[in-house]
């Protein structure tokens, strides 16, 4: 009998403990903010003597306007394969701006891979990057091109 009890009191605790995970894990999702706008970007190639044709390295250096006003620059390493439209990059940017209005620093980590003409491109705020008032901003950022013009929709949260 007594074992029964302690069963289903068992049983209760880890349904409780449960629910309070789940309402506190919902409790603490972050509210995303949206910031939009469009960017110029200037990539200039990096070589080295010896270099692999399909190896490749850059300087990035990019104007941001919209809700994103600033400048970031970064390097690039990418590779692409004997197949055409298939490759992938790394980048690494440091931005340096305003975001609806708060001064900071953070850092952008792009993951990249093209196969056989399709895109799949991550891009995301290096965890911790964040100073002055964005410090602790946490987000990802999407980018289009149309008509050979940048766009950026950046969705973010900060503390």
């Amino acid at each position: 009998m007594m074992t029964r009890f302690i069963s289903v009191a068992l049983a209760a605790c880890a349904v409780i403990c449960f629910v309070a995970a789940t309402n506190t894990a919902q409790k603490e999702a972050p509210r995303m903010t949206r910031a939009t706008g469009s960017f110029e970007v200037k990539l200039v190639p990096q070589t080295d003597e010896g270099q692999d044709a399909v190896l490749g390295r850059m300087t990035i250096d990019k104007q941001f306007h919209g809700d994103l006003e600033g400048t970031s620059r970064g390097q690039m390493l990418s590779l692409m394969t004997e197949t055409k439209g298939s490759g992938a990059y790394v980048a690494i940017e440091k931005v340096t701006a305003k975001l609806h209005g708060k001064s900071g620093t953070f850092a952008l980590y792009h993951s990249a891979t093209m196969t056989r003409g399709t895109p799949s491109l991550s891009i995301t705020v290096v965890p911790d990057s964040g100073t002055g008032e964005l410090a602790g901003i946490s987000g990802k950022m999407t980018i289009d091109i149309v008509e050979g013009k940048h766009f950026y929709v950046f969705e973010y949260s900060l503390p």
